[in-house]
């Protein structure tokens, strides 16, 4: 089992955006950045669980939890022209980006915010919290993942 931690930024799609889909279920789509493609298709795992992440917003933090229901297939929206994920470079033959499908697990009893996650020691290793780390898919190790879930 892997952990992973997924941002997402609550105006384009939140928990609760997740939540009151059918089946609670959707593709978690968009990832432009090697890296964090790197990690959907070589390292997520069916039934890995991740932490639910609303960035760019008032009060940044971890809000949920979901899973992984779907290993990495290619990201449609990159070979779409409407879509703001476009990616000209990318082809059907040698797909460039990668998605993964996400279902709702549950919402914490209280959002961990970005500030309260800075403040304990045992978290000063994180990805999350490391000066210029602005991915928006990362590893949570088991310890880090025990020890937020601790925290709500």
């Amino acid at each position: 089992m892997n952990y992973w931690l997924l941002k997402s930024e609550p105006n384009t799609f939140s928990i609760d955006d997740l939540k009151k889909l059918p089946r609670q279920t959707d593709h978690w789509d968009g990832i432009r950045n090697y890296q964090a493609r790197n990690f959907i298709r070589d390292d997520m795992q069916l039934n890995d669980l991740a932490l639910f992440y609303h960035s760019n917003c008032t009060q940044p933090g971890v809000v949920g939890i979901v899973q992984i229901v779907r290993e990495a297939y290619p990201d449609y929206t990159a070979s779409d022209p409407r879509s703001p994920y476009f990616d000209p470079k990318n082809s059907a033959d040698n797909p460039r980006w990668y998605m993964v499908d996400v279902k709702f697990k549950r919402k914490l009893s209280r959002i961990i915010t970005l500030k309260e996650l800075k403040q304990h020691s045992e978290l000063v290793t994180m990805s999350l919290l490391k000066r210029g780390n602005r991915l928006s898919i990362m590893p949570v190790t088991t310890k880090e993942w025990r020890f937020i879930l601790s925290l709500e």
